[in-house]
């Protein structure tokens, strides 16, 4: 009975993860663990912190925090997904000539540097294929379309495509279709723990797919505040339109952030509805994880988070218990060596006396009459 009440009521944890090469992260605040199923069939899970960018004061302004959120994320991410990765390099590659001019250049800080470079890459290709190709691919239509509105509803839906088919694309690859059961584990812990059931494979495996805060959710969502930007903000000059959409990226990215937020921790139905979408479109980006791929998330979710606390749970019928038990036991298996050495003295003591003598056969008797 209490575990269907517990089904029937979600709370917000703050939790967040993400998949990685045959593992996944969990964050909770600045800890984060990288959980990983390394080549030996053990896992590996590495616990550290992650500040980020900005202080705190920024961290809690609107639309700013969500343009700190996204730049950590894929900061915090591509660390992960080199950790990850290392477990697999099936032998050390030579370093290159820019990494070595990097290393003497930068010393330390290289690998800080080509994360930066990394990342910022990343970005500048995401706004290019996503923001600037749709934009420019819409505006052939301008010779035969009047209606900015119409043409900026085109330029949407060219951006919704391209987004769309690049996960179709991806997902054919054999590793990403792991890395997409990897993210179905992910949002099953979280869905599992934040139903308030235990947190264990069973529950795991019964828990949705689908969650509100996924990064599938957010970048919809971007596709569908870029759109609604771009109708009520027009300029008429061509550089000036193509500027806007690059200025304009942390603004969306920062909104649909606050979108992303709120639907974590409501359960307005509107918000809900408004949420759908996103969370249908995490059918294809997540798979149903086997239980192996359970066990990891587990392990990453546990090292960072006290969900039985959280729950308000005993402290484990199994920590209390296991304690117990092992208390018991050692009770118990003294009690038993104790008996043992008694029986041990017992016996040592039977054998030192002089062996009673034992009664002679009337046969016996008789001989030694004769």
């Amino acid at each position: 009975m209490e575990e269907k009440v517990r089904m029937s009521t979600t709370r917000y944890s703050g939790i967040g993860g993400q998949a990685v090469l045959e593992g996944i992260m969990m964050k909770n605040q600045d800890v984060y663990s990288v959980g990983v199923r390394k080549p030996d069939g053990e896992i590996e899970v590495h616990l550290s912190t992650y500040e980020g960018i900005g202080n705190k004061k920024l961290k809690r302004l609107p639309i700013v925090r969500g343009v700190i959120s996204f730049v950590d994320s894929l900061v915090l991410g591509m660390k992960c997904l080199t950790f990850s990765a290392s477990f697999y390099d099936e032998e050390e590659a030579q370093p290159s000539k820019a990494d070595i001019m990097v290393d003497k250049l930068f010393g330390e800080k290289a690998e800080k540097v080509v994360m930066g470079l990394t990342v910022a890459f990343s970005i500048v290709m995401a706004v290019a294929i996503f923001m600037i190709l749709p934009y420019f691919a819409a505006a052939l239509l301008r010779k035969v379309i009047v209606s900015d509105t119409i043409l900026a509803l085109i330029e949407g839906a060219i951006r919704l495509l391209l987004f769309i088919g690049y996960i179709l694309l991806i997902s054919r690859m054999k590793d990403i279709q792991r890395v997409f059961q990897y993210h179905g584990a992910e949002h099953k812990c979280i869905n599992c723990v934040e139903h308030g059931l235990e947190l264990n494979v069973e529950n795991v495996r019964n828990s949705s797919r689908e969650h509100k805060r996924c990064g599938t959710s957010f970048m919809l969502i971007v596709m569908v505040v870029s759109i609604i930007f771009f109708i009520f903000i027009r300029v008429e000059s061509p550089i000036l339109r193509v500027v806007f959409r690059i200025a304009l990226v942390p603004v969306i990215a920062g909104v649909s952030y606050e979108f992303i937020r709120l639907a974590g921790r409501s359960e307005n139905k509107l918000v809900l509805a408004l949420s759908r979408p996103g969370m249908w479109m995490q059918g294809l980006t997540t798979r149903e994880p086997d239980d192996g791929m359970i066990e990891v998330a587990i392990a990453a979710v546990e090292a960072v988070f006290d969900w039985r606390a959280w729950q308000g749970r005993e402290p484990l019928e199994t920590e209390t218990e296991v304690v117990d038990e092992a208390e018991e036991a050692q009770l118990n298996a003294g009690d038993l060596e104790e008996i043992l050495e008694e029986d041990a003295e017992e016996a040592s003591d039977e054998s030192t006396e002089p062996a009673a003598e034992e009664p002679k056969d009337v046969g016996d008797i008789l001989e030694g009459k004769e």
